[in-house]
């Protein structure tokens, strides 16, 4: 089964969508075999991931970086996203921290990129704004030797 990780950013601007839709879509669909999709499921880019994945065929797997993950999200369609995606998973799996600090989200970043064979990140380029942000998994991956495909449009700018 072929294995492939996201990361990336949770704000995306409206600029990039289209191309990050594309993307991915090019990354996930048609694949030969069965296909594994490793997700955190955090707004933006890892809901946008899960959810063209699933469309595509593939078993969502979802890592859950803490106990209290759940309530990071504050409610509305993120909140929503996120139990919708959660209940069509093949599997979850949830790391040993009981509340969503730098450190959890830092842990399951490398989780997704120690399991994928491809690592899929949704970035703009830029330094991460804390650890376990999307630079610093894409560096842990390119550590590792696993295939990074960055997803962005040129000239954009998250805020």
């Amino acid at each position: 089964m072929k294995r492939i990780g996201v990361t990336g950013h949770r704000s995306l601007p409206g600029e990039v969508l289209a191309h990050v839709e594309d993307g991915l879509r090019a990354v996930l669909d048609g694949h030969d075999g069965p296909l594994e999709a490793l997700s955190s499921l955090a707004e933006g880019a890892d809901q946008l991931f899960a959810d063209i994945a699933l469309q595509c065929g593939a078993d969502l797997t979802v890592v859950i970086p803490s106990a209290d993950y759940e309530a990071t999200f504050g409610g509305g369609a993120p909140l929503a996203g996120y139990h919708r995606l959660r209940r069509l998973a093949t599997q979850e799996i949830r790391l040993d921290f009981a509340r969503s600090t730098d450190e959890a989200y830092y842990a399951a970043g490398t989780f997704i990129a120690d399991s994928c064979d491809r690592l899929v990140a949704v970035w703009d380029g830029l330094p991460a704004r804390g650890h376990g942000g999307t630079a610093e998994i894409v560096a842990y991956a390119r550590s590792l030797g696993k295939p990074v495909t960055v997803l962005w449009r040129a000239g954009v700018v998250r805020d």
